[in-house]
């Protein structure tokens, strides 16, 4: 049986005991339902994973004891910030959960002209916490050693200011003959990704103002939810880990 992978962000010492904090002994009691002398593998974003035996459980309270810390080597050495639009249904989660799978450092939801969802007070806060909680998740399955951050929803002004660090920035889009393959290798990447009906000639014009250069992945058009995931694994491919 393969030993369920946890985050908490509760400190973490070999031979020592922890509690989990709420999110992660909800998961572990309530939903796993696991028991006294059951295996877990825990991280809290120290670079290490720490196998540990359950010695209290419930539906809100888990106690365990703490094993010897194993280094965890899965974070790319690339750094990778994605500005995702916004988009409808399930196309933010699904970008969410597969750009964390492929190394992703944070994430930063955009609103453009052309995007048709709007969040604003509770609503956002509660679609924050939604896409932090996809992001632990995939962070969990596929052996990260850190989960990602979600950001606040900015506007493209903002994106441009916060991404201002970054080496190499990079907005897709499929009118442009620029591939990435030409590119020098860069520290950090900010992509920008555009909604459904593609980011407008006028925001192309601005990211590009702002020190964005417009790359294209291919002859086909990528749907929003799509093209983030491409877009890193190319990258990841020519820079960071993966083929390595």
């Amino acid at each position: 049986m393969r030993i369920p992978r946890i985050y908490t962000d509760s400190p973490l010492r070999e031979g020592g005991s922890a509690e989990l904090d709420d999110n992660a002994a909800q998961h572990v009691g309530r939903v796993l339902r696991m028991q006294p002398g059951q295996d877990l593998l825990l991280f809290n974003g120290d670079g290490n994973d720490y196998p540990a035996i359950i010695t209290e459980s419930g539906k809100k309270r888990v106690a365990v004891e703490v094993g010897s810390p194993v280094a965890n080597t899965t974070e790319s050495p690339l750094d990778i910030v994605l500005g995702q639009t916004l988009s409808k249904g399930d196309r933010m989660d699904y970008a969410v959960q597969k750009a964390v799978e492929m190394g992703v450092t944070r994430i930063v939801p955009l609103t453009t002209e052309r995007c048709e969802v709007k969040l604003r007070g509770d609503r956002e806060d509660k679609r924050l916490r939604h896409w932090q909680s996809i992001a632990t998740s995939a962070a969990e399955q596929c052996g990260r050693a850190r989960v990602p951050e979600i950001l606040p929803v900015m506007p493209l002004a903002d994106w441009f200011e916060h991404t201002g660090d970054c080496d190499l920035r990079l907005v897709l889009h499929h009118r442009t003959e620029q591939s990435l393959n030409t590119l020098a290798k860069p520290a950090c990447i900010a992509l920008m990704i555009g909604p459904e009906g593609g980011l407008s000639p006028e925001e192309i014009n601005a990211a590009e103002t702002a020190g964005f250069l417009p790359v294209a992945l291919g002859p086909r058009v990528l749907r929003t939810e799509t093209a983030p995931v491409a877009a890193m694994a190319l990258c990841q491919w020519l820079w960071g880990d993966i083929g390595s």
